[in-house]
């Protein structure tokens, strides 16, 4: 079945911030126009120390042709420094717009990985 996949990477603390990267490939026949995603941070406990929603792929940048990869870095801050480096970074997609402003269901058209860390 053809869909996007979203890799996601380790999060990465610097005091205050924390970056996490996604790798995002289409493997959709049609072009994505737009897509929304969530990132929360969790610490090991599983409760919620940040999180951040915005526009990864259109909306102030262009598309995602089909076959074409892109990257997207999540910048999630905190009014304190993180307490932990220990953090997990969880990814849910919110809408997916295809060519010609079609909607698509998420939940059967993304699919969400962990990333190797470097």
């Amino acid at each position: 079945m053809a869909q996007l996949v979203v890799a996601v990477s380790p999060a990465k603390i610097v005091g205050q911030k924390a970056v996490v990267k996604l790798a995002i490939k289409n493997g959709l026949p049609e072009k994505i126009e737009s897509a929304r995603a969530v990132c929360f941070l969790l610490d090991a406990q599983g409760k919620m120390v940040g999180q951040s929603t915005r526009w990864i792929i259109g909306r102030n940048r262009t598309g995602l042709e089909p076959g074409a990869t892109n990257n997207f870095n999540f910048v999630i801050t905190s009014p304190q420094p993180f307490t932990t480096t220990n953090l997990t970074a969880k990814v849910s997609f919110t809408r997916l717009v295809l060519a010609d402003g079609k909607p698509a269901d998420v939940r059967q058209k993304v699919v969400v990985t962990t990333a190797q860390s470097n």
